[in-house]
């Protein structure tokens, strides 16, 4: 292309600190490096987790380019790069795969070493930033950043799908997979099962999808907004409930409908609280809890180890078990009407208005706003 080996100019939308409106702003891009990838950036959803960067539960360093979760169009690649080509329709990877380190061998992982999610450099391989605004460098959000209408990638973090994916492809690239692979790979929910999905935003429906997807009898969906009890029933739950209807933690009222506790519980809230809930309303002799929700690093779950001794399990997920290269087929799958994630787009909006997508995200209303460039 025209603009390979050069700046780009384009729009962004910058968190200039915390708790702050993201600002609309002008920056520079800089040409992809060896073994980096320069994105056109078509769509991209706003997660919760980008909304906790903003609150400082998730740590970042500021400024900063949120977004994580985008569908793209690569528009130039630097020395090196082999796994694609100027063209070729891609999703960013939050969570790489490197090929090479003990997770990326390993079936039993798919957290590759060579993420940004432990160090939070905000900086590609190099330690320098692609983003210049206003005389400034500015950092990127593990090493995606998709708030931007060009954003730069290295090779191990992008994967290639089919080049007639529509812009809800995007939610492939975190929420979609998230929820649905902590059933399906995290969990490995079993057919005739019974389970509690703690959270309906978007990755709740998603895990929800992936409880019946797996084939369990019964699936009770958790959570306050009770507006989002139909769409709950419609994707899947068998039952939703409201933990303040009840004078009695959540939890005990699971118990008593389940004969002893659910198989699985999926906690996607963000709430020591709601953690603590989701593993108690399992049975004691064999339950499992997955943890997907992102609380503030300050605070610690009060885990009585007794809780566990008799056959519990508590384990955590990142990516929904997806490696890098599976999401190719995952997007195969939803052309192929496998598998959508239609239902989770809830808003399309421009970058000008990302603010009021936040604004809807910590609201409750909706489940996904899609920014479109």
């Amino acid at each position: 292309m025209g603009t390979a080996g050069k700046d780009i100019t384009c729009k962004a939308a910058v968190a200039w600190e915390p708790h702050k409106p993201l600002s609309i702003e002008t920056i520079t891009v800089a040409p992809p490096k060896a073994h980096e990838v320069r994105i056109r950036i078509l769509a991209s959803g706003i997660c919760g987790s980008d909304s906790s960067v903003l609150k400082e539960i998730i740590p970042s360093k500021f400024p900063v380019i949120l977004g994580h979760e985008a569908v793209g169009v690569v528009e130039s690649i630097g020395a090196g790069v082999t796994c694609v080509k100027p063209g070729d329709k891609v999703i960013p990877l939050f969570v790489p795969q490197c090929g090479s380190c003990r997770a990326c061998k390993s079936s039993n992982s798919n957290f590759c070493e060579k993420n940004d999610m432990g160090a939070k450099t905000g900086l590609m391989a190099d330690m320098t930033s692609r983003f210049t605004c206003r005389g400034k460098p500015i950092y990127n959000l593990m090493g995606t950043s998709t708030f931007t209408q060009y954003t730069v990638v290295a090779d191990i973090a992008v994967a290639k799908i089919d080049p007639k994916a529509p812009l809800e492809s995007c939610l492939i690239g975190c929420g979609f997979a998230t929820g649905y692979g902590a059933a399906i790979n995290t969990a490995k929910v079993t057919p005739g099962s019974t389970c509690a999905v703690f959270g309906l935003g978007g990755v709740g429906f998603s895990a929800i999808v992936g409880c019946k997807a797996a084939g369990a009898s019964r699936i009770f969906g958790v959570g306050t907004h009770k507006d989002k009890f139909p769409k709950a029933i419609e994707l899947g739950a068998t039952e939703c409930l409201d933990p303040k209807d009840y004078d009695k933690p959540i939890y005990e009222v699971i118990c008593e409908k389940t004969n002893g506790g659910v198989d699985y519980a999926i906690e996607c809230a963000g709430r020591i609280e709601t953690m603590m809930n989701a593993l108690q309303s399992t049975y004691c002799g064999s339950g499992v809890t997955v943890v997907l929700g992102v609380a503030s690093q300050n605070e610690r779950v009060p885990l009585d180890p007794l809780l566990l001794l008799t056959g519990r399990s508590l384990k955590g997920s990142i990516f929904g078990g997806f490696k890098g290269e599976e999401v190719t087929k995952l997007v195969d799958d939803y052309m192929k009407k496998k598998i959508s994630v239609n239902y989770l787009v809830s808003t399309k909006l421009t970058l000008d208005e990302i603010n009021k997508a936040f604004e809807l995200l910590s609201s409750g209303q909706g489940v996904r706003s899609i920014i479109v460039y």
